[in-house]
């Protein structure tokens, strides 16, 4: 168990940096020796064949593995064993390639509850400051109307979100991280099962989030939404890093194409 983490003392500029890590589920290798960097305030997409290790790689930064070697770094602060929730409360939001929604609550309060260490969830501030924690309430009640606006799931607001579209639960999770704190937000496929007018509504979202300081980095399969979306672009091929460039220098280089078509 991680109680303090350890600061690296040279931390890169860099806002995230994977460091040779690997991974490896019996003889299967995921993950190896793999290496990237994310920049503060990009949105960096990381693509590559199915079976390249993406998500993999995903779940070691969230804390859901514990990579094999290697050390991952977040703002200097070294991430690799620590758990989770500690590492959500480091500002780190994910969201996952289908939609994880709480399905029996609403949509409004899917979003009520994101908001950490409220007062109202501690005894003595419920007992004992009630005008603090009703205050605190009204306040997280407007921001989530307004997010609900903004995304426009507003009249859905009463909604349970089982009962939401694909697209619409795409759009509830995204307004969960605008919910949250999260300055780190990885983004597993925002794109699959969107239709093209919900799609266009995401990538106004994110670019909203993104001038706000916020920073991603976004497994993505839609070629279309990367080239417009994303800058710089990230490669894995069989569990490593096979290159980074541009959304053009990634699409003409031939290491690419081979990864993905064959030689």
């Amino acid at each position: 168990m991680v109680t303090a983490p350890a600061r690296d003392p040279h931390a890169p500029t860099a806002l995230l940096s994977v460091e040779h890590v690997s991974k490896r589920f019996g003889g299967v290798v995921a993950v190896h020796d793999c290496s990237l960097r994310v920049q503060s305030g990009t949105i960096t997409g990381l693509i590559g064949p199915n079976g390249a290790g993406k998500t993999t790689l995903f779940n070691m930064i969230a804390g859901v593995y514990r990579p094999d070697t290697g050390r991952i770094w977040y703002a200097g602060v070294r991430l690799d064993g620590l758990s989770p929730s500690q590492i959500a409360r480091r500002h780190i939001a994910r969201t996952f390639q289908i939609a994880r929604v709480l399905k029996r609550l609403t949509v409004l309060e899917n979003l009520l509850v994101v908001p950490q260490q409220q007062a109202g969830e501690r005894l003595r501030s419920a007992w004992f400051q009630p005008r603090r924690v009703a205050a605190q309430e009204r306040a997280h009640r407007t921001r989530a109307e307004d997010i609900l606006q903004r995304v426009q799931l507003a009249t859905l607001r009463h909604a349970y979100a089982e009962h939401l579209s694909g697209g619409q639960k795409k759009l509830l999770e995204l307004a969960r991280v605008m919910m949250s704190d999260a300055t780190l937000i990885l983004l597993d496929e925002p794109g699959a099962g969107v239709n093209p007018t919900l799609m266009r509504e995401l990538v106004q979202h994110l670019r909203q989030l993104q001038a706000t300081g916020r920073t991603f980095l976004l497994i993505e399969h839609n070629m279309a939404l990367v080239q417009e979306l994303c800058n710089p672009v990230i490669v894995m091929s069989q569990g490593c890093t096979l290159m980074e460039g541009t959304p053009q220098e990634v699409r003409d280089d031939p290491r690419v194409i081979e990864a993905y078509l064959g030689t």
